[in-house]
């Protein structure tokens, strides 16, 4: 099994962080050695730049809370975080049109944003029925992305309901054979990475990694 620091995409998409917070936590980054720094768009450059010479990489967050943005736009969104220095993008797919079964404009839009970057797909599973993260999975596997991903930090799903999370990476890595798993949303504790692990997660989002790491 790999060393837990390396499941972990240390998270800080506090929409009130600055400068040096973005600084601290690619600090934190490297002290620990995590998989990746997962931002928004306006830090790609700056967490490119201070992750420079290191393995870790630079994730960037797109078009979150539920991906209703034109498709014009979220290709914008993610050709300008390439050119910036992303490594991967962390894209929310449209909740809107999963939840209305638009699977043909879905697929559409996710091949174009797939094909200029290793892309990491969040299904916003808390929002969906089953057989809605079984078809959004299937979906994110045909456009091209190398994972799933159930939410951003802004989950429905409660911390008490994990369990509930962990049935639905089972469903995506049925439904989505080959693509790497990513769990995150209220995964705050090493308790709870372990959880995430144990329902086979290869990637786990959170903005808890420091406090993680010290409980190991």
């Amino acid at each position: 099994m790999m060393k837990i620091n390396q499941y972990i995409d240390h998270t800080n998409i506090r929409k009130e962080s600055k400068k040096e917070d973005i600084i601290k936590t690619c600090n934190e980054a490297k002290q620990y050695n995590f998989r990746g720094v997962c931002i928004r768009p306006q830090w790609v450059k700056l967490v490119s730049k201070e992750l420079k010479g290191t393995e870790i990489k630079t994730v960037v967050l797109l078009d979150d809370p539920i991906g209703d943005s034109p498709s014009e736009i979220r290709l914008k969104m993610a050709k300008k975080a390439v050119l910036d220095g992303a490594n991967e993008l962390d894209i929310v797919i449209n909740i809107p049109d999963v939840i209305h079964e638009k699977w043909a404009k879905i697929e559409k839009d996710l091949k174009k944003i797939c094909k200029l970057q290793n892309t990491k797909v969040i299904i916003g599973s808390g929002f969906l029925t089953d057989d809605g993260i079984a078809k959004a999975s299937q979906i994110v596997k045909k456009a091209g992305a190398i994972c799933v991903k159930t939410a951003t930090e802004k989950d429905p799903l409660e911390h008490r309901e994990l369990k509930e999370k962990g049935h639905h990476l089972e469903i995506m890595r049925k439904n989505a054979p080959g693509l790497l798993i990513k769990a995150s949303g209220n995964i705050k504790t090493l308790k709870d990475l372990k959880l995430m692990i144990k329902f086979k997660a290869d990637i786990v989002g959170s903005s808890s990694g420091v406090s993680i790491m010290k409980n190991k």
